[in-house]
């Protein structure tokens, strides 16, 4: 038992030293976690549309017509840039981005007011940029259930309450919108929860597949044998190397899951020992998992070709981006099997949802079962390809 001991840390040791003595590596292990996060969560801010030039066509032309367009420009994701004389002038506008949005008040908006007839306001909006659509589209909604409110009650002080129901007016629907988790409804803080626990799993299998082929290449130049490596058994290999990349990766986990929120007021209801505990079999079953894909890379720079592709299809895969019940049977059971799936859904959950780690147990086990399986998948491959003593 001492000597399997022993062998666990020489075998640590050794992948230490090649982890510090390898640039590529070094950037994988540590760079791209500490850098990575930020870059995108500074692509995604500001996270909400604020003040989003918009044109106005205002046919009417009466107080009512400018008392809505005074609204619109309070509105927090809209400002009114000018009137145009015609949709036509408003559309040149459009096209060299003065505005990216048009409202057109319609010829006898106050008239159909008055008569408690329905007034047609449209809104065109440029769609290329979902923020802009999405965020003026759901203000002026909330502006005309807003106004129509006004002028029912205005309507009920004129006539009268049962008056007004005799003329057959349908009443008013009222919304209340409770937005959980992330309140902002900000585009970074949905999709950055999610995209932590991916790049902590791409990384860590970027760097032990590069370390995996810089063994390949040893071993080609010196006739099948690795002069870096330590004669230990199969299990004492996996767990020492396993030992030397949790070493490196708790404290990178401490800064992605707890500073990277704090720094730019991502959500944060969770608890910091949940947030530990959810991820450590993430990085367990990562780690087995890059060790498990050893038997793909031969040269250093296959590891990129190997992980790099999968990064965009591991985020579909997650159900971040598309929902997990519209993923058909064959795509929901290859996500099955990739840790980060489990490890976005449960870490949304605890980070934005305030969550306990009892109420996220199903990714939970699956990724401790995840863990189990690679780490036998993992051991077969290295006792099938031990070295000669």
């Amino acid at each position: 038992m001492c000597s399997w001991f022993r062998s666990v840390y020489l075998v640590c040791r050794r992948e230490f030293r090649l982890v510090f003595t390898d640039a590529g590596v070094i950037l994988f292990f540590f760079l791209l976690p500490t850098v990575y996060p930020i870059v995108y969560t500074l692509i995604y801010n500001p996270e909400v549309v604020r003040e989003m030039p918009v044109a106005v066509v205002d046919n009417s032309r009466t107080a009512a017509s400018r008392s809505l367009v005074r609204s619109i420009d309070a509105l927090p994701s809209a400002h009114v840039v000018g009137y145009a004389s015609s949709l036509s002038e408003a559309r040149q506008w459009y096209a060299s981005h003065d505005c990216y949005a048009v409202v057109e008040i319609p010829r006898g908006y106050d008239r159909s007011i008055g008569r408690s007839e329905q007034a047609v306001v449209s809104l065109y909006c440029d769609a290329s940029l979902l923020l802009r659509y999405r965020a003026l589209l759901l203000d002026m909604t909330q502006l005309q259930i807003a106004f129509d409110a006004d002028i029912r009650q205005q309507a009920v002080d004129i006539i009268g309450e049962p008056a007004y129901a005799a003329m057959g007016s349908a009443s008013s629907v009222g919304t209340n919108a409770v937005f959980i988790g992330d309140t902002s409804q900000g585009f970074a803080s949905f999709v950055m929860p999610g995209i932590l626990m991916l790049i902590l799993q791409q990384s860590l299998i970027l760097g032990i597949t590069m370390l995996a082929g810089g063994r390949a290449e040893r071993r080609r130049a010196n006739g099948g044998i690795d002069p870096l490596g330590v004669a230990a058994s199969p299990l004492a290999t996996i767990m020492g190397r396993l030992v030397c990349y949790l070493l490196i990766y708790l404290p990178m986990t401490v800064y992605v899951v707890v500073w990277i929120p704090s720094m730019f007021a991502l959500p944060d209801s969770g608890s910091f020992v949940d947030y530990m505990l959810f991820v450590f079999p993430l990085l367990v079953s990562s780690c087995f998992l890059g060790m498990t894909l050893e038997v793909f890379v031969t040269e250093r720079e296959t590891s990129l070709l190997v992980v790099v592709f999968s990064s965009v299809v591991f985020l579909f895969l997650s159900g971040l981006s598309w929902p997990m019940y519209a993923i058909t049977g064959f795509w929901r059971a290859l996500a099955s099997i990739v840790p980060a799936t489990w490890g976005v859904q449960g870490f949304v959950r605890l980070l934005s949802h305030g969550s306990s780690l009892h109420a996220v147990a199903s990714p939970y086990l699956h990724l401790w079962l995840l863990a189990a399986l690679y780490a036998l998948t993992a051991w077969l491959l290295v006792r099938f390809r031990r070295q000669p003593s």
